[in-house]
């Protein structure tokens, strides 16, 4: 794209431009100023991946999650990373309760009518989906290694049929999405919003010591984060935005694939990542899939923190409100 990249789905509205390494800057046009929002959950704030953010301490937010990557990546005018575990679509609209006593703002009170770029990285927690299945099936595993017995614990009989409950579920998590993304909209109706998919957990074939779920617990695990995944497609096609697909990119990197995981397997380890949630180099995965869905172009593959923003370029977040 030559000496100057102009990010794509920006570029009509003449919101950015990003200078690619070894352009020259005599020819090259300032980067324009982009004000940065990211909206969601664990998967976007990153618990217990280094270093945690302290505003507030009860979402467990990371400088390192993939918000933080991105922000550094596009050299964006704002930042502001209202994201905060345990989050639900319900979240975006009024105060969601933490740990020690604390409250956090709706999410959506991060956006304004001057927001250009939104992440939004939502949908799991919603009927309780991801922390049920598993919680379930780690504990379920010893009661049958080689069958399925997690799945069989969401299976109800309704209307004289068997429905897996988790599977509708992650069906129904598409019209809460659909309703937080026209909200997103909104509030910052000049803003190009992308949906950020959820990282592949379970490896397609085989399992592991570090994901204890029962064999047969593996494929239908899977199925459901497809269908949620799915689901977040579909959310983002009929509310306008654009969504970020990251099973290709992490595939091969799923909780069983050791060094290379982008995600963590059933045990928390402190200062790495929380069980069943994305390391440091899964978020940074994480952003160059999102980068890359923003620009059309590869960022450079480097390790390390993410990059400190210039002076005055983040907008702290609020103290929330005690009690």
């Amino acid at each position: 794209m030559g000496a100057v990249l102009v990010v794509a789905a920006l570029a009509a509205a003449g919101v950015v431009a990003v200078q690619l390494r070894g352009s020259a800057p005599a020819t090259a046009p300032e980067p324009a100023p982009v004000d940065y929002v990211a909206l969601g959950d664990s998967f976007s704030a990153g618990p217990l991946v280094p270093e945690a953010r302290s505003d507030p301490a009860g979402c467990f937010r990371s400088t390192n999650n993939y918000p933080a990557y991105l922000a550094g990546y596009l050299g964006v005018r704002t930042y502001r990373d209202v994201t905060c575990s345990g989050a639900r679509t319900r979240d975006f609209l009024r105060p969601q309760r933490l740990p020690f006593g604390q409250t956090t703002p709706p999410q959506l009170d991060a956006l304004s009518a001057g927001t250009d770029l939104v992440t939004v990285g939502i949908g799991g927690n919603d009927f309780g989906l991801f922390g049920s299945i598993v919680g379930t099936c780690t504990e379920l595993r010893d009661r049958n290694p080689r069958g399925a017995p997690c799945r069989q614990s969401f299976i109800r009989r309704i209307g004289g049929r068997q429905v897996d409950t988790r599977l509708r579920d992650a069906l129904r998590v598409e019209a809460h999405v659909t309703r937080a993304l026209r909200a997103v909209a909104g509030r910052a109706p000049d803003a190009e919003v992308y949906l950020v998919g959820y990282p592949q957990l379970l490896p397609e074939r085989g399992r592991c010591a570090a994901v204890p779920f029962a064999a047969g617990d593996y494929p239908w695990g899977g199925r459901v984060a497809r269908q949620l995944n799915a689901s977040l497609r579909g959310a983002a096609e009929r509310a306008g935005a654009t969504f970020v697909d990251l099973y290709p990119a992490s595939r091969g990197h799923d909780a069983c694939a050791g060094p290379q995981a982008w995600l963590n397997g059933s045990e928390t380890l402190f200062g790495l990542a929380a069980g069943f949630h994305p390391f440091q180099q899964g978020m940074r995965g994480m952003a160059q899939e999102v980068y890359a869905a923003i620009t059309g172009d590869p960022v450079p593959r480097e390790a390390g923190d993410a990059a400190e923003p210039p002076p005055g370029s983040v907008v702290r977040n609020p103290q929330p409100d005690a009690g």
